[in-house]
């Protein structure tokens, strides 16, 4: 497995917050998903109010 870092930004209350993250996994597309499903969870957004900026390993 790889390392992947991912940034973005995400709707919360006061506009739009920015994150980064890191991610284990296989692949590139597998580390977005593991990112949806984890901000999606801590913070109750949906993928529409998620804005992926950057995947790199």
């Amino acid at each position: 497995m790889s390392e992947f870092t991912v940034s973005g930004r995400f709707k919360s209350r006061d506009g739009f917050a920015e994150f980064e993250t890191t991610i284990d996994a296989e692949n590139e597309n597998v580390a977005r998903e593991h990112t949806y499903t984890q901000l999606g969870s801590q913070h109750g957004l949906k993928r529409s109010e998620i804005e992926l900026e950057e995947v790199s390993q």
